[in-house]
């Protein structure tokens, strides 16, 4: 078992935004990407590193100037329905965030907005922006691009992304329904977290840089990824590519990552507004009989209850905030020093070992 201490949510976010703050953001731009790593750190496995260790990794980037943390974000084209944004290689979670915002406000004209953005970077967990449409009372959908880890169906070298996706949409559930996936069967950061465990992993999940399957997460790191569903997840992240880097005028295939100073890193921000359909209250309680439904079948051997999509993340969220975060006491550590190394004075509060299920 790898060890972890639960922190405070409050505190950590606090500390977070103030890291932001140190390394250069705005106080908005810096509350924007610590309320979304938070969220990612709320709602996943630690394994999915799409949390708070993220900012050691900002730090480097940001002191290395190879992010502008105050990077110009420039509407090159627009319509009433759409836009073309430019990042300006800036932080991609705050670009993403800032596209997702006027997707929404065209959305609310037109019934549809969506903005593509071109040479940005990391944006990190795709339900965050979805569900920056979903409180908005619209349908969010999120894509991105990244670097070519994935490989093609016959193929042993990567040349697509992970590419993640993301869907949400209301519902009179408690919590919003919330697709969040990237392409790939899994991705290196669970393979690292199986090999400190010293677990096997899945032979779906990754090849040797040879070409085999492999359920060793150590011979795996070095190789490609493997799409979900075989050669459907290599089709579904091409197309992410297509819907992204490719009409925005951005990197795409092999190009996202290649260079460390220019990520070239693309995003599709998609906002529908539900009222342009019918009232929201309606559409939520749609979705409620919908659940309903989807509740209702027999179960499954070994089984105790069918889920919505997104509501094992809800529950884990909801469980955190009350009872604390979970952090792996590497990561704990980590921001420590960085905290000692940048000048971040808040405290993240410890209330003692974790013992839970992750």
């Amino acid at each position: 078992m790898i060890a972890m201490t639960n922190v405070t949510r409050d505190s950590l976010a606090a500390f977070m935004e103030e890291g932001f703050r140190v390394l250069g953001l705005s106080e908005p731009d810096a509350r924007t990407f610590a309320e979304a790593l938070i969220f990612s750190e709320l709602r996943f496995h630690p394994g999915h590193g799409q949390g708070v260790k993220r900012l050691r990794r900002y730090h480097e980037r940001i002191s290395q100037r190879l992010v502008d943390p105050a990077a110009r974000w420039e509407v090159v084209k627009e319509s009433p329905a759409l836009a073309l944004v430019d990042a300006h290689n800036g932080i991609g979670t705050v670009a993403a965030a800032r596209a997702m915002t006027l997707a929404i406000q065209k959305a609310k004209v037109c019934g549809i907005g969506q903005v593509v953005v071109r040479n940005s970077t990391h944006y990190g967990s795709s339900a965050v922006h979805a569900c920056q449409a979903a409180e908005a009372g619209c349908i969010g959908i999120s894509f991105t691009n990244a670097g070519p880890e994935m490989a093609p169906w016959g193929a042993r070298e990567g040349a697509v992304g992970t590419n993640p996706w993301g869907i949400a949409a209301p519902t009179d559930q408690g919590f919003p329904a919330v697709m969040d996936i990237a392409l790939t069967t899994a991705g290196k950061g669970m393979m690292q977290w199986h090999a400190r465990e010293g677990k096997a992993m899945p032979l779906d999940w990754a090849l040797t840089p040879d070409g085999h399957e492999t359920d060793d997460p150590n011979a795996a790191m070095a190789g490609a990824l493997l799409g979900i569903g075989t050669y459907k997840g290599y089709g579904l992240a091409f197309m992410t590519d297509v819907l992204t880097g490719v009409i925005g005028g951005g990197g795409f295939g092999l190009k996202p990552y290649s260079d460390p100073a220019k990520l070239d890193v693309s995003h599709t921000l998609t906002a529908i507004d539900i009222e342009w359909f019918q009232p929201l209250a309606e559409f939520e309680e749609r979705m409620g009989e919908f659940a309903r439904m989807i509740r209702s079948r027999a179960l499954r051997p070994g089984f105790k209850e069918v889920l919505l999509p997104g509501e094992q993340e809800a529950r884990r969220a909801a469980r955190k905030s009350r009872d604390g975060v979970p952090l792996d006491n590497e990561v704990l550590a980590d921001l420590h020093a960085l905290a000692e190394e940048i000048g971040i004075n808040r405290q993240i509060v410890a209330t003692g070992p974790y013992e839970g299920v992750l």
